[in-house]
């Protein structure tokens, strides 16, 4: 398994739209196509203004497949334009876990 770890940093006054737009809206989309969120989570101490979002993958072809399934699904692509002003930066990393993390090796 691995974790993709994205990171946004939400322009100043545009959380409550953001996770608005991205809870009603983005969710139903997304989650039937990249399937397993492990967690949503906001910033409060440190760089304010971030959302941060965990999704599991069995390997690197399964994350490419299914974001390659998102990308071109017309309700995303229609739905996109309302978030990504209220997005200054995104950042995105690929977790690996260690054998003995709780969602390490052959959990998905």
């Amino acid at each position: 398994m691995i974790v993709e770890m994205r990171t946004y940093t939400i322009r100043v006054g545009g959380m409550p739209a953001f996770l608005r737009h991205y809870e009603q809206e983005a969710l139903p989309i997304i989650r039937p196509i990249l399937g397993n969120l492990l967690g949503y989570f906001t910033t409060d101490i440190g760089e304010l203004n971030q959302v941060v979002h965990l999704w599991g993958y069995a390997d690197m072809l399964d994350r490419a497949t299914r974001r390659a399934t998102l990308n071109a699904n017309a309700d995303w692509i229609a739905f996109t334009p309302k978030i990504l002003p209220l997005i200054e930066r995104m950042q995105n990393q690929i977790l690996q876990p260690t054998a003995f993390s709780p969602i390490g090796k052959g959990a998905a």
